[in-house]
């Protein structure tokens, strides 16, 4: 079974959407083990919304938690311990996309933090980043952050408003390729989906 855990520079840069995208290009299936907030429109529930193939299978959380925080303060609000030998893969001899919750370096509680569970998962990293002002230095410290660990980087999938400057910055200096551009988009549908399945390179 291959693995592949898509993390991100940050929070809200698109983890989701990619997630998607992957799940049906490469026909995968699907696990996020921490949910926070949302728990009526989880992330696994969007991306069932979104795919078309028949074969993707969207795995149970480990741990749905009732609000919107890093892992750590939701869980603590919720009276719920979150261990990592509590989070255990799920059953499949399909390649699995695992999406995270925020970036590497987010707790999961006081001992762990989300490198820790890629780590476990001896999962290849799939890093999302969009362009904003400190997204080439949070791309960075995220890339060094998990080479740190020996973690393999598959690559980089870059989401929103193109900057081709920093994009070949971060591109050169870390000597990862791009897997997929994804663009501004004013919906997000399974056409759209569609689309950029055709256009990632892994």
């Amino acid at each position: 079974m291959k693995r592949f855990f898509v993390t991100g520079i940050g929070t809200d840069v698109g983890k989701t959407i990619a997630s998607a995208i992957l799940v049906e290009a490469l026909h995968a299936d699907y696990w996020k083990p921490i949910q926070a907030g949302d728990l009526d429109n989880t992330d696994a529930m969007k991306v069932r919304s979104l795919i078309s193939n028949s074969k993707s299978v969207i795995h149970s959380e480990s741990f749905r938690l009732s609000q919107a925080m890093s892992p750590n303060a939701a869980a603590e609000i919720d009276k719920i311990k979150m261990n990592l030998k509590d989070i255990i893969l799920p059953e499949t001899s399909n390649t699995l996309i695992i999406e995270g919750a925020g970036g590497v370096m987010v707790p999961i509680n006081d001992e762990c933090l989300i490198i820790d569970l890629i780590e476990k998962m001896k999962a290849e990293v799939i890093l999302v980043a969009n362009n904003y002002l400190g997204s080439i230095n949070h791309t960075l410290l995220s890339v060094n952050a998990l080479r740190s660990r020996n973690i393999p980087v598959a690559g980089i999938v870059f989401n929103g408003k193109s900057a081709k400057s920093s994009e070949e910055y971060i591109l050169k200096h870390t000597g990862l390729k791009c897997l997929l551009n994804i663009e501004e988009e004013k919906t997000i549908d399974k056409n759209i989906i569609l689309k950029y399945k055709e256009l990632v390179q892994i």
